[in-house]
């Protein structure tokens, strides 16, 4: 199995929204703000290759949305999922799987393109994309809090084309994605956003999505605002890092623009980061 992680970009979100009830004089040492109070954030995803199966892990915002609407994230950076594919000697017709961890417009975005005819269809042709029954419901019937984070042009098509399955987060993993000994649901940030869990190089690599967007966002009250269960974030997040604490994890980091992987230890503080380090440093 090798392991990659996806650039595709870069985007801006308010310092605010991003770390809910900690004050600004907190977190901006950690994360700085520009001078609309804008932090930047990556837009990473996963690229598993296992055997005859290419597993992409979230999609980011993708290219299909108008200038009005990218101009709101201060959409920058040279990277593309695109091009990040390509690289490695892909395209998007060799990914077998797509695997969402959730429907924000940030991880699925890129799922679905825009034809030169105006048409929406999905980007990875030969892929099978995976959600789950409860996180799809939630999504196409949005409530009024998550209904700008769920588009319907990112969601629909995927049904439409009659590529999507859903699994059962937290029960068996689906023989196609055998490479996940596990996948955690968590409902904090949005009901049931899922989080898999991959052996890879002797060590256990976790992707943790929106419950750790950040390296900044490991202490447990650095909770985003836009979270639709705070506390239980909180106990979610706790669980998790007690689980990679005490197991050496690989978290897997999707929007650190500057921290791709991070493990944790157990201080006197609570959990802290102990260190930083790319994948491809395994």
């Amino acid at each position: 199995m090798t392991v990659h992680t996806l650039d595709t970009g870069l985007f801006k979100l308010d310092g605010g929204a991003m770390f809910g009830v900690v004050p600004k004089s907190l977190w901006q040492k950690l994360v700085p703000a520009d001078v609309n109070n804008m932090c930047t954030w990556a837009l990473r995803c996963l690229l598993i290759e296992e055997g005859n199966r290419l597993t992409l892990v979230d999609t980011g915002i993708g290219s299909k949305q108008d200038a009005k609407f990218r101009s709101h994230f201060y959409l920058h950076g040279k990277d593309t999922l695109e091009n990040s594919l390509r690289t490695l000697g892909f395209t998007s017709a060799d990914i077998t799987d797509v695997f969402l961890t959730h429907l924000h417009f940030d991880h699925v975005g890129g799922a679905v393109e825009r034809t030169p005819e105006d048409a929406l269809r999905p980007a990875f042709v030969n892929a099978i994309y995976w959600s789950n029954q409860a996180h799809w419901d939630w999504a196409i019937h949005p409530n009024p809090r998550e209904k700008a984070s769920f588009l319907k042009e990112n969601i629909l098509p995927i049904q439409e084309s009659g590529q999507l399955q859903f699994l059962e987060p937290g029960g068996a993993v689906p023989a196609a994605l055998s490479v996940f000994q596990e996948i955690i649901p968590v409902n904090g940030h949005t009901e049931k956003m899922m989080l898999p869990v991959l052996p890879y190089k002797g060590r256990t690599l976790a992707f943790v999505a929106d419950l750790i967007p950040s390296a900044a966002h490991v202490p447990l009250p650095y909770v985003m605002g836009y979270d639709m269960r705070p506390l239980v974030t909180m106990e979610e997040k706790a669980a998790l890092l007690r689980r990679a604490a005490a197991e050496n994890w690989v978290l897997v980091l999707e929007h650190d623009a500057q921290t791709e992987c991070i493990t944790v230890q157990d201080t006197e503080k609570g959990i802290r980061v102990a260190e930083r380090f790319r994948l491809s440093e395994l």
